[in-house]
């Protein structure tokens, strides 16, 4: 008997029945290919069995596959079973496309050697070495290739782990190139410092040669020769300087030499000596100095800084030359000057009288020719009695006796009676008189008025072109200046530094005047004497301006 045929419903349940089955046995399948499963429960006729994957490790492989560092697994013949995507993305190749290669496909020719020697090695134990791999571009990717056995169904496999190295390999680079440049700058700074060494012992011996240079020259002139520091130190004396004083360097280093400078001169030597420390400027002064006799003798100082590039002062070079000899020779002549002076003044006074006596004769009538005659002699014994007048006051100055008495003076009045006399005596020049206001000072109006004239006189002597010469006064800060304006020859910077020394004359090849050099220096002692100042602005071939200022009296 035949069974029972199925209807249509029942065949269409039965299809079903074996579809959802398939479809089920398929998930199980992809779910242990993929690694989610690690076992899983078959019912049989027998009841329910376990099943358990023996080389399942989902954990395992989810995180090679998440890594970055190249996966794979070889065979024993170096073919690739199982590859994670880092290493298809190294090798720049679909990750369908590795499975089933030779693993040497990938390693770049230079590494091959290498590479066969580390998968020989990993079969036998755990090692590592670095290689090259390749891509189908050609570009080549430093790895650190680690290698390790696996037990599996199939039996034993190789497991690599390949790291790239080309961010390691950059920083090596550039570490290396960093310690090839610390190397050369090393090296530089190396030679830099052997230069600087050679040239630290070549100025060195300069400086040693210079210094000894120095102290030759120094101790083999007739100066005594001092160095000081910029505070005024003095940290240098030469051979001289000891021969004079006696002394040892300790007794007078420092400030030490103020114990052999005359106690009458040696506030006026510390004034200056600390006006040209602070001031910068030359330092120049006569003093005298004590001899290891216990004699004083009269120096001439002078001392000059020297300066950086900054014009910073290094230190100062003082000299103080010996000029006893000098100043006696000059007392000499200055005594016969006063001599001579008071011998000259009386015969010259009864000539001019004779002179005098001859022009007002009466009783015979004196020849016209005479008459000039007397008058030219009138005119050079006057200027000779004004020399003799000058020699007199040098005398006066330098025995500290020229005085005078002080009175209230209008210098408009003073400068117009000047300039009657001077237009008397010099027809041929004009004179502008630019002194309009009344300026009263304390003074005496005599010898102000022998400064003036010194003045104009300077002024008609040396103008030879122009002979307009101007006369003026103004107030400056409270004081009055009068001055004295010519066109002439004017004077050069090293003319204007000795105009008012005693004998100084303006020497000029192209152009000789008569005097002593001594009008200037007894103008210059007499404004001194009026607690004023006296000076003069000049440039060579364009003429001068010679003045001095007073103080006002209060109205």
């Amino acid at each position: 008997m035949e069974p029972d045929k199925l209807t249509y419903e029942q065949l269409l349940a039965e299809n079903n029945k074996l579809r959802y089955q398939l479809e089920e046995a398929t998930d199980v399948i992809s779910a242990i290919r993929n690694g989610q499963v690690d076992a899983f429960i078959v019912k049989d006729d027998e009841g329910h069995q376990l099943y358990t994957l023996k080389t399942a490790d989902q954990t395992y492989r989810v995180f090679i596959e998440k890594m970055n560092e190249g996966a794979v697994t070889l065979n024993s013949d170096g073919t690739i079973l199982y590859s994670n995507s880092s290493f298809a993305a190294m090798v720049n190749e679909p990750l369908e496309k590795v499975i089933g290669l030779d693993l040497n496909t990938f390693v770049a020719e230079v590494s091959v050697e290498k590479y066969k020697q580390i998968i020989r090695d990993g079969w036998n134990a755990d090692c590592k070495g670095e290689v090259l791999l390749s891509n189908r571009d050609g570009k080549l990717t430093p790895c650190l290739l680690s290698s390790t056995t696996l037990d599996l169904d199939e039996g034993t496999a190789l497991s690599l782990i390949l790291t790239d190295l080309t961010a390691q390999k950059e920083t090596e680079w550039e570490l290396k190139i960093k310690n090839d440049q610390l190397e050369e700058a090393q090296n530089i700074a190396e030679r830099l410092n052997n230069d600087l060494e050679d040239t630290v012992r070549e100025r060195t011996n300069d400086l040693l040669i210079s210094r000894e240079h120095f102290k030759l020259l120094a101790n083999n002139i007739t100066q005594m020769t001092w160095t000081n520091l910029p505070g005024g130190e003095v940290d240098f004396y030469n051979q001289r300087w000891f021969d004079y004083t006696g002394r040892r360097y300790g007794e007078t280093a420092g400030w030490g030499w103020q114990q052999i400078v005359h106690p009458d001169d040696l506030q006026k030597t510390m004034s200056a000596y600390l006006e040209s420390l602070q001031s910068g400027s030359v330092y120049e002064l006569e003093n005298r100095y004590l001899r290891w006799d216990n004699t004083y003798r009269w120096h001439l100082n002078r001392a000059v800084p020297l300066r950086d590039d900054n014009g910073e002062i290094l230190f100062w070079v003082g000299t103080a030359t010996d000029i006893e000899e000098q100043k006696k020779q000059l007392d000499l002549k200055d005594e016969f000057i006063g001599v001579a002076s008071h011998e000259l003044k009386t015969p010259l006074t009864s000539l001019k009288g004779y002179l005098q006596l001859i022009l007002a004769y009466k009783k015979e009538e004196v020849p016209s020719i005479v008459k000039q005659y007397i008058e030219k002699a009138g005119t050079a014994l006057n200027k000779l009695q004004r020399l003799v007048n000058d020699l007199l006051d040098v005398s006066k100055i330098h025995a500290g006796g020229l005085e005078y008495a002080m009175a209230k003076v209008n210098l408009r009045e003073l400068v117009a009676s000047t300039l009657e006399n001077a237009i008397h005596l010099y027809p041929e020049f004009n004179f502008i008189n630019k002194s309009e206001n009344d300026f009263f000072i304390d003074g005496n109006a005599g010898r102000l008025e022998q400064v003036l004239v010194n003045f104009i006189n300077n002024s008609v002597k040396y103008s030879t072109g122009n002979k307009n010469i101007i006369i003026e006064t103004r107030n400056i800060n409270g004081k009055v200046r009068v001055s004295v304006t010519d066109f002439g020859i004017g004077l050069s910077a090293a003319q204007i530094e000795h105009i008012f020394e005693r004998f100084y004359r303006v020497e000029d090849k192209k152009f000789m005047t008569s005097g002593l050099g001594m009008g200037l220096y007894i103008s210059a002692e007499i404004i001194n004497n009026h607690n004023g100042d006296i000076g003069v602005e000049s440039e060579l071939g364009a003429g001068a301006t010679f003045y001095f200022e007073l103080p006002l009296l209060e109205k």
